[in-house]
């Protein structure tokens, strides 16, 4: 499957211009979903999540079931009640709703980088009390230090410019004896850089898991609903680009977790 001329240039541009532009593109292609695409049942973006443990999901949850599926794997681990956390990289707000009303934190603050995202997602979960959305760049977070007793990442950090400052953030905001949890796909020679950073920023490791499989079955699962989509709401035009991005069958980043060239992680680490 081609990946589409605006896709392609996309691509081609992110892997040759410096970070800070790299975050701008993606936050230009945030604040564009955001302002097209404000559907109520669009709520989560990520690849979802085929989880051989059944998750209990109240029957208005059902439909995103594998979406919510990798927010629970990431997060399921920890104690959420009473704490205070922070969701970095929120997008369109459905995971931060649902951990904050199945887990019941004292306090969830979800921060991202498109503005009109996090307008979006204040308007649709403003009844949950203890769920608070914001603008904030996971590479200068506006968080005190150690702050949060909990703070998780899903699917998000592949698009930040300077990932280092990221996780340095992350761990200046949080309280000794606390929490990172992070979840995303790196090449193998990323990903080893990233594991190092993550080390030599001060974080123990205390777990990791290679959960390539049970997110490409998620894809081939929804794959149909997918196409179907993006088939009935994407202009003729982006419907290539559109597919690049939610990763259907045929296109690189599916191929390239086929092939073994991309790999899905799970990362809990605490703050010493």
């Amino acid at each position: 499957m081609a990946m589409g001329i605006p896709a392609r240039i996309f691509a081609t541009l992110l892997r040759i211009v410096p970070g800070r532009t790299r975050n701008w593109m993606w936050k230009w292609w945030y604040q564009r979903l955001a302002r097209a695409h404000k559907r109520a049942d669009f709520r989560f973006m990520n690849y979802g999540y085929i989880d051989d443990k059944k998750l209990e999901l109240l029957k208005e949850d059902e439909p995103n079931r594998l979406f919510i599926q990798l927010y629970n794997m990431n997060i399921r681990d920890i104690d959420l009640k009473g704490k205070e956390i922070a969701e970095i990289g929120c997008g369109r707000g459905g995971g931060a709703s649902w951990i904050a009303k199945t887990y019941n934190p004292k306090k969830l603050v979800a921060f991202d980088f498109s503005k009109d995202a996090v307008e979006l997602a204040s308007n649709w979960y403003s009844s949950q009390n203890n769920l608070f959305f914001k603008f904030g760049n996971a590479e200068d977070l506006p968080l005190e230090d150690d702050s949060k007793d909990v703070i998780y990442n899903v699917e998000s950090s592949h698009c930040y410019g300077n990932v280092e400052a990221f996780v340095k953030e992350v761990y200046r905001s949080l309280r000794s004896g606390g929490n990172f949890c992070w979840t995303d796909f790196r090449d193998k020679e990323t990903m080893e850089k990233l594991h190092d950073i993550f080390l030599d920023t001060g974080f123990e490791i205390v777990s990791k898991r290679d959960i390539t499989k049970e997110v490409l079955d998620a894809l081939d699962d929804i794959n149909d609903s997918k196409v179907k989509g993006i088939s009935e709401n994407v202009p003729v035009g982006m419907k290539k680009s559109f597919e690049t991005f939610a990763g259907v069958q045929g296109t690189p980043v599916y191929e390239a977790f086929k092939s073994g060239n991309l790999h899905y992680h799970r990362y809990l680490m605490v703050k010493l």
